[in-house]
């Protein structure tokens, strides 16, 4: 089963696979940064959106905020939880807005859905033209030279009357500009069990390639993977999140 199909088949659980993530503490955390280091606009664009968990709450602190993102039905359900927002099916490699914004995010590790270095540059290059002037780019990415094959998160939740099991973990293979997400969901009532596997194909690069991408459009800062404390990166950790303020 493709990513997309697998992601179409369960738009329903999306919510619920991801029930353990603090999107208020994220989002305040970039609302911070566009205060010191943004043009303290209000404008606002998230890639890859998913069904607007963070648009809701950027809304909610004022802003003027839109999303986008490749599969319809996350969006069908961003529209319902943010009426307000503006959402469009575009790929964050290659999109066009009609008018520029203050802030883009990219929030979950979601700039590694590029497809490649020079998907990624293609992303890098589209937000920077999509950007005002002093406007921030924000998004967090892991290092490929950090990357622990062995290691994944899990989390149970509950759903009318079924135990869902999500499992995941980045896999890289030591050379080449691809990683993948692994991805698995247990589904267990009371007769049956149901299991998906499935395996996303993402852009693998370090810090000091994204950098490199990064340099002739934006001024970089870096900080510790932490929403709930704004601290420079200690250049050890191979989870950081990135502000690039636009020149």
């Amino acid at each position: 089963m493709s990513a997309n199909a697998l992601y179409t088949d369960l738009s329903d659980y999306y919510d619920l696979m991801c029930a353990d993530i603090d999107y208020q503490a994220q989002s305040y955390f970039i609302h911070r940064l566009q205060q010191i280091f943004g043009n303290k606009g209000n404008t606002h664009l998230d890639l890859a959106c998913g069904t607007g968990p963070h648009v809701r709450h950027f809304i909610d602190y004022g802003y003027q905020s839109s999303g986008l993102d490749i599969n319809q039905p996350m969006l069908d359900r961003a529209t319902i939880r943010c009426p307000e927002a503006q959402f469009s099916l575009q790929n964050m490699s290659e999109f066009v807005i009609p008018e520029q914004v203050d802030l883009i995010t990219c929030f979950l590790y979601s700039i590694h859905y590029c497809d490649g270095i020079n998907k990624l540059t293609d992303c890098i290059k589209s937000v920077h033209h999509a950007l005002k002037a002093g406007g921030i780019f924000c998004f967090n990415v892991v290092d490929k030279n950090h990357i622990d094959n062995d290691s994944f998160v899990e989390h149970s939740a509950e759903n009318a009357g079924s135990l869902f099991t999500f499992r995941s973990g980045w896999n890289y293979s030591g050379s080449g500009e691809k990683q993948s997400l692994k991805l698995s969901i247990n589904k267990a009532t009371a007769d049956e069990t149901f299991v998906w596997h499935d395996e996303h194909p993402m852009v693998a690069v370090s810090f000091a390639q994204l950098k490199e991408a990064l340099k002739p459009y934006f001024e970089i800062h870096v900080f510790e993977h932490d929403y709930e404390k704004i601290t420079p990166w200690g250049e050890s950790s191979g989870n950081a999140v990135f502000v690039c303020v636009k020149i």
